[in-house]
């Protein structure tokens, strides 16, 4: 059976979906919707050319226009959301009345829980909405949740996940991969993990550990950040003692924009200049991305998700690990495809009617075992290893 998909947002992300819908979703049709025109119009032919296909096709949509988005979406089967994470609650009550599949890249875990709310009514539709699906939130959760499943007892989960330059460079050993209001998004606030069995909230770029990969990575830095967990704490609880999110960077990245919070200069807070006042992070927002932009360089993707327990009465770690490297052909980044092709698995399972109806968190929403063959099978490079 072929499927109708509707992609909100033309940008990185939303390509590598569309790309995925192409080759492994079945489709007789993908719209490639966005604000700006042209931006939809370069992402149709892009998906078209690397797919030697004429499914792409170009919309201009202003997601804040209800009515207009709710007609929109009743012309497709399922619906893949690469928009801020701040519209899915709008995004996601629009999925419902038009009665279509969603999935989206997430990102805020306030934000899926009042998308959480909403499971009556999708349930009434019959309809499958799964909120962060990407990679971190998303993909990571699928592992832990898989490795869950896979052991008698769990005791604990942690999920290690960044995206890296293949040649980092100073100051910061970083290229920024998205909006740089997104990275500081992550490393500021509160996160949401699992220990000694509570649910605890704690603050985020805090307990820096170091960690290794198999070359040509070598030795790393992971530290707290917000929103990786997802919903995954609430869902595990009673199932699990502890579980954990760290983002990865190069060594020293660390230290480098601890220096700067301790002195201010990330603050939100704003003080006078010269007789005008100016939040300090603005001017980190306005200055910085031109000198770790690196648009030359080419990126990778670390994932690592541990779950250690029991199985048959004896102690078990299962670790999965994906390190992920941009595709020369295509030229999607690996930030695009690790966020990209999981998410649209997900809409491709929904599609299909292979995940659970309702607003259904990733981690409960999903085949796990079918899921991932089906994604190591379309290419995604994820090794299982025991001990």
């Amino acid at each position: 059976m072929s499927h109708r998909y509707l992609v909100l947002g033309s940008g990185m992300q939303g390509s590598a979906c569309a790309c995925y819908f192409a080759k492994y979703g079945d489709a007789k049709q993908i719209c490639m919707a966005d604000i700006s025109e042209d931006t939809a119009q370069k992402a149709a032919d892009r998906i078209n050319q690397l797919t030697r296909s004429h499914l792409a096709s170009a919309e201009v949509i202003n997601v804040k226009d209800h009515q207009k988005l709710v007609e929109l979406m009743k012309n497709y089967d399922a619906v893949l959301s690469a928009i801020d994470y701040s519209m899915n609650v709008d995004i996601t009550k629009a999925a419902i009345e038009a009665g279509v599949h969603l999935c989206d890249l997430g990102g805020n875990t306030n934000v899926v829980r009042e998308q959480l709310k909403l499971h009556p009514q999708a349930l009434e539709k019959n309809i499958s909405i799964v909120p962060d699906c990407g990679l971190a939130p998303g993909l990571g959760n699928t592992l832990a949740a898989y490795g869950i499943e896979l052991l008698d007892e769990c005791e604990e989960v942690q999920v290690r996940c960044g995206d890296l330059p293949q040649n980092p460079k100073p100051p910061l050993q970083y290229k920024l991969v998205f909006n740089i209001r997104g990275l500081t998004n992550e490393y500021f606030g509160k996160a949401w993990i699992l220990r000694n069995s509570e649910i605890q909230e704690i603050s985020t770029f805090t307990e820096c550990e170091e960690l290794e990969f198999k070359s040509p990575i070598g030795k790393c830095e992971a530290f707290v950040t917000t929103g990786g967990t997802s919903t995954c704490p609430w869902s595990f609880q009673g199932k699990v003692k502890n579980y954990a999110y760290k983002t990865v960077r190069y060594p020293g990245h660390y230290e480098k924009i601890k220096c700067m919070m301790d002195l201010g200069l990330l603050d939100t807070t704003p003080v006078k200049v010269n007789g005008c006042e100016v939040a300090p992070r603005d001017v980190f927002h306005a200055v910085v991305p031109s000198h770790i932009d690196f648009p030359e360089d080419k990126d990778l993707v670390v994932l690592r998700a541990t779950c250690k327990g029991t199985k048959s009465g004896k102690a078990k770690t299962l670790c999965f690990e994906m390190i992920l490297f941009q595709d020369e052909k295509t030229g999607f980044s690996a930030m695009e495809m690790g966020t990209g092709f999981p998410a649209a698995l997900v809409l491709i399972h929904a599609a299909r009617g292979q995940a659970q109806k309702g607003v259904v968190s990733l981690e409960k929403a999903l085949d796990n075992a079918k899921y991932m063959e089906e994604l190591i099978r379309n290419g995604l490079p994820i090794e299982k290893m025991d001990s």
